[in-house]
């Protein structure tokens, strides 16, 4: 688990105590092609719903 990974996402399968991210690796897409702008323009596709 990455330290500096967080996320608020608490029904994530992947949330951590903390805010914590522990997914072994993140993937995250744009929605706007292969640039994004903003965070908007983004999705965390590691996202599993627990």
């Amino acid at each position: 688990m990455a330290d500096d990974v967080l996320c608020e996402v608490e029904n994530c399968q992947y949330w951590a105590k903390g805010n914590r991210c522990s997914a072994d690796q993140i993937y995250v897409v744009s929605h706007t092609g292969k640039k994004a702008e903003t965070e908007r323009e983004t999705d965390c596709q590691t996202f599993k719903h627990k």
